[in-house]
């Protein structure tokens, strides 16, 4: 895995403990690189398609990835980290 990826390891929570190896290396490789395709995806991690489709599906099923349409390529989806939501850090204003 690249140095990009080693700075922003994906934080072991309940829900990334119990994803599969592929899906925690997707959720790696979105984290540090962004927006990116399926073949983009499949690309930086070195793992198979199927194998891609599978982790991403697994990290669709945890809401830990968003997907946004691809205006460049309606065929394609565009999928990226969801930011991590910390409620002790956010302030409460009344």
């Amino acid at each position: 895995m690249g140095q990009a990826a080693d700075k922003f390891p994906v934080p072991l929570t309940m829900t990334t403990l119990l994803l599969p190896q592929s899906s925690k290396k997707v959720l790696e490789v979105l984290r540090a690189g962004g927006e990116m395709t399926h073949k983009d995806i499949v690309t930086k991690t070195h793992l198979a398609p199927r194998t891609v489709r599978y982790a991403l599906k697994k990290l669709k099923e945890q809401n830990l990835i968003i997907e946004k349409f691809n205006f460049r390529d309606a065929r394609s989806i565009i999928y990226l980290n969801r930011p991590l939501v910390f409620p002790q850090l956010q302030e409460v204003k009344a």
